[in-house]
This record gives structure tokens, sequence and C-alpha cells, in this order.
């Protein structure tokens, strides 16, 4: 046996939950939470824009096909319209006298029916090239639902627009670049969730909480991406944080600094955690199962995420990823709020385990997670998940050294985890 299978198979085997779950999952466990629509059901337009979903993001696209009814449509729209405007922001490619305008009339450009834009370089022109269609699809959903993407998108293109010439320097500045680019698509998202009538008029009205849903998504992806960010000339990490630790943001990933590097790191993950408590209670009040599958499956993968980075060298080295057998365990196990408090809590618990007690912001990380433990106490059947039977873990180890190779290709299915980069 090759080296690569051999090290598969020992990763298998100290998490035997995961060859259970990816089995599970491919025999179609993905149908709870991932139901798909039929095409031929859409008109040519809708067609189209869940094309383009489909090609933009494999993850995104799953847990909006699985929303109910009138807001699966909604959302895609809303969706589209949004990485349209993304794609406007990041090319590199449009000057600022061109950018800057465009950004903060996008919101516009939804009723202007033959409106494209066909001089970017982004991989995901498309939205922009045949942006008639998405904005045809746009002014066919109800105005409650049309007022609401319009809205969103004219905020978030004035914030863009004011972060292009400037970085990131206070944490306030941090919260208030994740609100522009996460946090309104939360608040969006949520007055999308209570126009449809789905869930109650106070998930829409509560923007802080629904903003919190935002910023931890994001926080949880800047802190993550660092290294490819660095890699790719952008800089998100707070310099009000990183000075304390270094002089440039860049020297954090040089071996020497390596120490300095990991309490910055463990610093930003701690602040991230404040927005846990706002997460829980957000959820608690979702009452639709499908919203409740939407926004709980992209809230555990980020505190798994945070999890795997805490206090680890390895995000200056490379990419630190959830393995993704974990991945599908989440996302089959995130389906109610007792579920989700007990992974929230098993988590928590494996960070306060490498808190070093060296590190400048242990004791705030300790209180952090007190507060989290206080909303989160594991009661129920749900407080331990994953405790096997010894017959159920040798038929586990079994199935991992007959199967490695199987398992290899159909866990290609999770490789893209619901979280993705701003949007």
């Amino acid at each position: 046996m090759s080296a690569f299978p051999m090290e598969l198979l020992k990763k298998w085997l100290g998490h035997p939950e995961d060859i259970y779950n990816l089995l599970r999952f491919k025999m179609g466990g993905y149908r709870a939470v991932m139901p798909r629509i039929d095409p031929d059901s859409l008109g040519r337009g809708l067609r189209t824009c869940y094309r383009y979903l489909n090609q933009t993001s494999r993850s995104f696209a799953a847990v909006i096909q699985a929303l109910d009814g009138e807001l699966r449509h909604a959302v895609c729209i809303f969706y589209l319209v949004l990485r349209a405007l993304d794609t406007i922001e990041d090319d590199m490619t449009i000057s600022l006298d061109v950018k800057v305008p465009m950004l903060h009339e996008f919101h516009s450009y939804l009723y202007q029916p033959e409106w494209k834009y066909m001089e970017s370089k982004e991989k995901d022109r498309q939205v922009l090239e045949d942006f008639p269609t998405i904005s045809m699809e746009f002014r066919k959903l109800s105005k409650v639902y049309q007022d609401v993407i319009s809205d969103i998108c004219h905020k978030m293109g004035v914030g863009m627009a004011e972060f292009l010439e400037k970085k990131v320097d206070s944490q306030h500045e941090w919260d208030k670049y994740c609100h522009y680019v996460a946090g309104l698509v939360g608040i969006g998202l949520s007055r999308l969730f209570s126009a449809s009538e789905l869930e109650d008029p106070i998930v829409g009205q509560d923007t802080e909480l629904a903003n919190s849903m935002g910023l931890f998504l994001q926080k949880t992806n800047i802190i993550r991406d660092y290294l490819e960010d660095q890699l790719e000339g952008r800089e998100f990490w707070p310099r009000e944080v990183w000075s304390r630790y270094a002089k440039k943001l860049s020297d954090l990933a040089k071996p020497e600094n390596i120490d300095m590097a990991v309490q910055c790191l463990n610093e930003l993950i701690t602040n991230a955690l404040h927005h846990v408590p706002d997460v829980l209670t957000y959820l608690s009040r979702l009452k639709n199962q499908s919203v409740f599958n939407f926004c709980a499956i992209p809230q555990v993968m980020a505190i798994a995420t945070l999890a795997a980075c805490y206090n680890n060298k390895q995000v200056f080295r490379g990419v630190v990823k959830i393995r993704k057998g974990q991945a599908v365990t989440l996302m089959m196990d995130a389906t109610n709020i007792q579920a989700v408090k007990a992974i929230m809590y098993q988590y928590v618990e494996e960070i306060y385990q490498k808190i070093p007690s060296t590190d400048p912001s242990s004791n705030k990380t300790q209180q952090v997670i007190a507060s989290i433990r206080t909303m989160s106490l594991p009661g129920g059947p749900m407080a331990s998940r994953h405790h096997y039977s010894p017959i159920y873990l040798s038929c586990a180890m079994l199935l991992a050294a007959l199967s490695w190779q199987y398992l290899s290709t159909i866990s290609k299915a999770t490789e893209e985890q619901p979280l993705p980069h701003r949007l």
C-alpha cells in the first residue's frame, strides 16, 4: 500500500464517524439537508440563473436550492446580484474612477433591462456579461423581495467603495468592513426570510443579530485565509491588532516570527468568538427547517474552522481546512438548535484545551468561552455526539481498510466547504 493511502487510512481510523457519515451522505443522506430542484420546472431565465449559481459557488447552490418555496428564487437572485457586485469590486483591471461610480450606482442597474458589463477579466464575469437575465428575474420577484435586494445592494456598493483605497486599521473598522461585505448579507437574508413569512418579523427586524451571523463567517474566512490573501496582495487583518506583534503584516509569515504570529492569530480568533452568543440566539428563533439548515451549516463549519486554526502555526504556512468527513458530519448533524449548541460546545472546548498559559489573550479567550458554555451547556441526547459502540468502531475500521480508494473519490462531493470568502 502506498504512502498516500496509508496516510488516508490513518486519518480515517482516527475519525471513524467520518467514514460512516461520508457513506451515509453519498448514499442519500444529502437529500435531507440539500434536496435538489427539478430544472425542468423552471423558466428559461431562472434555469440560467441556477446554472450561474452552480458555476460560481457549488456550496451556496446546494443550500439555496434546499430553501422552501419562492424564498429559494429570491435568495438565488440575491446571491447572483451580490456576486456581480463583488466581481466589480475584485476586478483590479477596472480603474478606480470607473469602479467607484459603478459600485455606487450598481443597485440602479437592476432596473435597467439592457445594462451589462463586458470588460471584466474575473472568473465569474458571466454574471456581469449576462446581467440582463439576472435583472429580468429580479424584476419578476415580488416587490417586497426587490426592495430588500436593491437596498442591500446599494449599501454594500457604498461600503465597498469606501474600503477600496483604505486598509483596515482599527478593530472598529474591521467590524465595519465585515459589516459591508458580510453583515449586510446576513441582514438582507433575514429580511427575505421574514418577507417570505417562513420566519417571524423579528428575524428580519433584529439587524444586530443578523449582522453578527455575517461577521462570524467573514472573520473566520479572513483569519483562515491569511496566507492566501498575503500572496494575492490583500490585507484584511486589523492593524490595531497585528501591529502589536509585527512591524508589517507580512512579517508574521516569517519563521522567526512564528510565536508572535500565533499570539496574533489567537487574539483575532478570540475576537471572532464574541459573535457566537448572537449566532445561537439568532438560530434559536428560526422555525422553518430549510431556513435553519441554510443558516446553521455555515456557522458550525466556521466554529470547526476556528478550532482548527486556534494556536496553529499552519495558518502561516499553508491552508488549514476541516476534514471532508467532518464537514459532512456537521452538515448532517446541524439540523436543530440543541444539536448546534452541542457542536458549538464541542469546538469551544477544543479551543479551551489548547489555550497556552503564556498567551496574552488567554484570559479573554477563557472568558468568551465561559459565556458560550452558559448558552450551549449540553443536555439530553445531543450532548455526546461521538460515543460509538465497540462493534461499530470495529466495523468502521474494517470499512476504512477496505474502502479507502472508494471514499477518496466520493469525498470530492464535499471538497468545497460552505464557507466562502465574502460571498
